[in-house]
């Protein structure tokens, strides 16, 4: 079957994200990518001028895959939308412990190690963090509208700080290889979310 050149290029960037996964963005060598993808040099080359601009476009596809299951996931619930952004995080911890994955998101991955070797990855990192985080912004929102949560900060400020929250917990679940921080984190996400009294 012949493949078109969107699927050859989206090959490429599924591929090098499951390696970057596995060895984070430096230890992922071009060889190795194309050997695993099974696709000549020539072929990478035609779709990403330099291993930095694949690493854009792979991060890129990546917030864009999560923020639109993020949002489908937040928007597709007309109940209690405080109970649903609990959901949300308990689902990713029940994922977490049934995978005993210690790799983390692709975000946890490359956040440290490529910020201050790439600014043009350090930029979509940023862009896509912003996004998840104006999505939580607006689910709180609609949280706060329906009576269901009473913040003790703005929705903005909350959903930076449940980002923020998150991240840093599965950093330290990638390093203690356990998932007690993630665990806390859901403890403190749902202090953070208070129902009215």
């Amino acid at each position: 079957m012949k493949t078109t050149r969107f699927d050859t290029r989206e090959h490429i960037l599924l591929t090098g994200e499951q390696l970057c996964g596995q060895r984070g963005f430096n230890g992922m060598g071009l060889i190795e990518l194309l050997k695993v993808a099974e696709v000549p040099k020539g072929s990478f080359y035609h779709y990403f001028p330099s291993k930095e601009a694949f690493g854009v476009a792979m991060l890129e596809r990546y917030f864009a895959v999560y923020h639109q299951r993020l949002r489908e996931y937040l928007e597709d619930h007309q109940g209690n939308q405080r109970q649903r952004i609990l959901d949300y995080y308990q689902q990713s911890l029940d994922s977490f412990c049934q995978e005993s994955s210690f790799e983390g998101c692709l975000s946890v991955k490359l956040s440290a190690e490529v910020c201050d070797l790439s600014e043009q990855m350090r930029i979509a990192l940023d862009a896509g963090s912003k996004a998840l985080i104006a999505t939580l912004k607006q689910a709180l929102e609609r949280a706060v509208q329906q009576g269901t949560v009473t913040l003790n900060n703005t929705p903005d400020a909350c959903a930076q700080n449940l980002y923020m929250l998150w991240l840093g917990a599965s950093l330290q679940s990638k390093i203690s290889r356990e998932s007690s921080p993630l665990r806390n984190a859901w403890q403190e996400i749902a202090r953070m979310l208070p129902e009215p009294r």
